[in-house]
């Protein structure tokens, strides 16, 4: 594998968490909670009020140089699994994703995996900041999650 193989363009970390499954869903589903455990600080804030609910919907972000990116809801089973897709306002999305699984341990515990997806990014002047999300800012996301639902 070279390093446009498809496995050098996905990076994921998991972990368990001390908090139920639906508890720390809420906490990623609700664009306005993101800010708070983004570990690759480029969510300055999201308004409020778009709880995501299904596949198809677009909940937007404002990025910490200020620029406003909609994300597209390309997974969703509540609870358990969301993915988006960003995109710049009213264009489509250039192929990088965005995914949340949670497996449930038991009611106080949860395995939550977070995913970086770039194998369908087409735009190269996009490569350089999708190699510097490496598995530690993906850890850096998680663990403030973690933080963030074990207080609770």
């Amino acid at each position: 594998m070279g390093d446009n193989s498809e496995a050098s363009h996905v990076v994921s970390v998991s972990r368990e968490v001390a908090a139920g499954a639906e508890w720390i869903f809420e906490l990623i589903a609700d664009p306005a909670q993101q800010p708070a455990w983004d570990g690759n600080d480029n969510v300055a804030e999201a308004p409020g009020g778009q709880r995501v609910r299904a596949v198809g919907e677009v909940f937007t972000v404002t990025i910490t140089h200020g620029s406003v990116r909609e994300n597209h809801v390309v997974e969703f089973e509540d609870g358990r699994r969301i993915a988006w897709r960003p995109a710049e306002p009213g264009q489509q999305p250039p192929g990088h994703l965005w995914r949340w699984e949670l497996e449930p341990i038991d009611a106080a515990c949860t395995r939550v995996t977070h995913t970086y997806d770039w194998t369908r990014l087409a735009d190269e002047k996009r490569f350089p900041r999708a190699l510097a999300t490496t598995s530690d800012k993906l850890q850096a996301s998680l663990d403030r999650l973690a933080d963030l639902a074990e207080r609770a």
